[in-house]
Formats: structure tokens, C-alpha cells, sequence
């Protein structure tokens, strides 16, 4: 019996729509092993609704077609699940893709999917929130807000806005409970990390494995703004290990407290957090296709 597939589109992820994406599904997947759906997203949400309905209708394997929030929201229904999840990369980061090695090619893509070299990666819980990627606080978070309503999409328009707002944003003081240790921080921003990566080889983790059963606590300290070129350097060449502004704590179990409402960021989707986070990691819960071997 063929396993029952379902793709889910997020029509507007990206910097343009692609009206192809259906085409080259259709025509690259393997009929003699998928029996193929197809369904796309209508509104901010939807993406878990449709995962939930597959999972429900007992569904083998769920795919996201989209950008990085369009992963988070997908992946989100399967967690601890047995269905296999698998990414279409459509976005403008696509953070958990690149790690996985997953083509940008939408071809190349599906026929990765085919091939399905499936693993257990874990995922990630923040108060009430799954996540698979990234979630943060800080400067990050500070620029996902403002790009949700920025009325421009895709790369150029996210670096146009990070030096915009680079200038006149203020470092702030964190504490945190790491596995029972407790340290006081003025950060420019903390990100709690699975995979290595923001997305574009934006490398904040750079040591991050996505199946250790560890959440990288990566934290940037207040710096110099002279300093932020190299420090951009370093984010994308995987050196910021040797920044003395940055420094990573590997843990199982993270509790953050702030004087102040905390506005962040979960895979690039900006959420309000309040003014406490508990975080902790979920290991070996999400089935998920790869392109590189764990």
C-alpha cells in the first residue's frame, strides 16, 4: 500500500509566489510509493490546522511548502507523532532546511523527499509553544517585529531594516536559570537554538546538533556598534566562538525572567512571550526527512 502524503502550501511564502510549485510536485513525486494531496494555507495558523487534519486522517507523511514559520506551524502538529515530516524550502531564510541540507531547487526537493532518509531530531517547548529551529529575544526579535508588518519581503528587505534599527536599539538585562544555574546577562540578544542557523548560513549556534537532546543558550552580549561588522563576519562564517561579546551554554532546561514584556521571535514569526520564559527540550520527537546523515 502506497503511504499516504499530504504537501502543504503557504501560497505567499518568499519573496514572490510560485505559480510552478504544484507542477513540479505533481511531476517529481514517486506514484509507485506516495499517494499525493495537496493543500495550501489561507491564514496565519492554518498550516497547524492542516497538520492536525492529516494526522487525524492518519496521513504517513506531511511536507511544508513554505518558509521557516510555515515549518514551525507544520512540524508543530507531528511532534511525537510517527508521521515523517519533510520541507519544501520557499521562504527567505529557510533556517532548518539549510541545515539539513535540504536543496533550495524545488525539483531537487521532492526528489529528496522520495528518497526518504528519515531520522529523530528534536524539538523544542517554550511555554506553550513547539518549535523545531530557533526561538529568541533581543535584537532579533526586535527586527521579526517590525518585518511582520514591514511591507517588503525577502532578504534585502530584512538586512534594509536590521541596519535601520541597529543604531538605536539597547542591549537589556536578562536573568536566566540554566539546568539550575543561575547567571545575570545584558544581552544584545539570547537565542535558545536547535539547529545552528537563523537561516541564509546566519550561523548563531555554530555547534548546535538537532539530535543531542540539548537546547544551545546562545548569548550575545551588549558590544561596541564599531564592532558589527566583525561580528556579522563571524555569524556567517561560523566563528563566533572566538568573539569575546558571545559566549554558549548547552542545557536541557532553561528558565528567563525579565523587568520588562518580552517581545520575541519563534522561527522568525514574532510572538510576545510576557515577562518569563520556561523552556525545555523534547528530544528524539519529530520524524523528519534530511538531506545530510545524523
Amino acid at each position: 500500500m502506497n503511504k499516504k502524503i499530504l504537501y502543504i502550501i503557504n501560497p505567499i511564502s518568499g519573496t514572490k509566489k510560485n505559480k510552478n510549485i504544484e507542477k513540479i510536485i505533481d511531476y517529481e513525486t514517486d506514484k509507485n510509493q506516495f499517494e499525493l494531496s495537496i493543500k495550501y494555507t489561507k491564514y496565519p495558523g492554518h498550516g497547524s490546522e492542516l497538520s492536525e487534519w492529516a494526522v487525524k486522517n492518519k496521513y504517513n507523511v506531511v511536507i511544508a511548502v513554505g518558509g521557516d514559520g510555515t515549518v514551525n506551524e507544520v512540524s508543530s502538529a507531528l511532534i511525537n507523532t510517527d508521521i515523517i515530516f519533510g520541507i519544501i524550502p520557499k521562504g527567505s531564510g529557510n533556517g532548518l532546511a539549510r541545515f539539513l541540507k535540504i536543496p533550495i531547487n524545488k525539483s531537487n526537493a521532492v526528489q529528496l523527499i522520495n528518497q526518504m532518509n528519515v531520522f529523530k531530531m528534536d524539538s523544542i517547548l517554550l511555554n506553550n509553544f513547539h518549535y523545531v529551529n530557533m526561538a529568541g529575544i533581543g535584537f532579533d526579535a526586535h527586527i521579526a517585529h517590525l518585518f511582520a508588518n514591514y511591507g517588503k519581503r525577502g532578504f534585502k528587505s530584512y538586512v534594509e531594516l536590521i541596519f535601520r534599527e541597529f543604531k538605536k536599539f539597547e542591549s537589556k538585562y536578562y536573568n536566566l536559570v540554566i539546568d539550575g544555574k543561575t547567571i545575570n546577562e545584558q544581552a544584545f540578544l539570547i537565542s535558545f537554538a536547535n539547529s545552528s542557523q537563523f537561516g541564509n548560513e546566519a550561523h548563531i549556534a555554530p555547534l548546535a546538533k538537532i539530535n543531542d537532546g540539548l537546547i544551545d543558550v546562545c548569548i550575545l552580549n551588549r558590544f561596541p556598534k564599531y564592532k558589527v561588522i566583525g561580528i556579522i563576519y563571524q555569524l556567517y562564517t561560523k566563528r563566533l566562538l572566538k568573539s569575546k561579546y558571545y559566549k554558549v551554554y548547552k542545557a536541557k532546561q532553561i528558565e528567563l525572567k525579565s523587568e520588562h514584556e518580552l517581545k520575541g521571535h519563534i522561527d522568525g514569526d514574532p510572538v510576545n512571550f510576557g515577562s518569563k520564559l520556561n523552556i525545555k527540550i523534547l528530544p528524539q520527537s519529530l520524524n523528519v526527512i534530511s538531506g545530510r546523515n545524523f
